[in-house]
């Protein structure tokens, strides 16, 4: 029997639209005990509601810069004059606690924390086709079609990284990515990494050079 009592390190990624937010929520409803979704810190103000500690850890510019001197982060990046990042010390005390940290942010950020800890398990997350992740994008009702087709854009640059990720999921039925996703990581944690073999880049390849076609022509198509 495993002894192992620290928690894995997980990031979730994916193209804009497929699904990974409504994934990680259902997960920790469904399978909240194994895991933490971690909390990132911010310099831009509360929203109404947001609560410290829970939605964010919010930092003036000048705390957050010497969070980043220091070495206090997994990850961060500036978006609309505003910081985010992952703090490290959260991390570490919710592996410590064997608890599955999961991070879902951007491939940016994941190879950033790929890169400090090698052990770090990825996870990406597709739509069964370009045509759903557009059909998706559309559906929300929320986006210009200017918005739309630069989200394609940045999904048809993110195709060709994708390969990079341990893991790939396919988020053509909610409920089974969630079991899924919580028997994949819990896999990787318990050392029995030869289940997850379905789910491997490796064994998708065919499936990523379609998904990389078909949005470098809807790409093509719009320029």
């Amino acid at each position: 029997m495993s002894t192992k009592t620290k928690g894995t390190l997980v990031v979730v990624s994916g193209f804009s639209g497929a699904g990974k937010g409504t994934i990680m929520k259902g997960l920790m409803e469904k399978y909240g005990d194994n895991f933490a979704l971690s909390v990132s810190a911010t310099t831009r103000s509360p929203r109404p509601g947001e609560i410290e500690g829970v939605h964010y850890f919010f930092k003036t510019k000048e705390e957050f810069e010497n969070m980043i001197a220091n070495g206090e982060l997994v990850e961060y990046a500036a978006y609309v004059n505003s910081y985010y990042g992952t703090p490290k010390s959260y991390v570490d005390q919710q592996l410590e606690a064997g608890k599955n940290v999961i991070l879902e942010i951007e491939m940016q950020g994941a190879f950033q924390v790929k890169e400090k800890f090698p052990e770090t398990v990825l996870l990406f997350v597709t739509t069964p086709s370009a045509t759903e992740l557009r059909n998706r994008l559309v559906g929300r009702g929320t986006e210009t079609p200017e918005v739309i087709e630069a989200r394609l854009s940045q999904a048809c640059r993110e195709s060709m990284r994708m390969h990079e990720y341990d893991y790939l999921i396919i988020n053509d039925d909610l409920e089974k990515c969630i079991d899924s996703v919580n028997s994949m990581i819990m896999n990787e944690s318990l050392g029995n990494k030869e289940l997850n073999c379905e789910y491997r880049m490796s064994s998708n390849q065919e499936f990523i050079d379609k998904m990389k076609q078909e949005l470098n022509e809807f790409w093509k198509g719009d320029n």
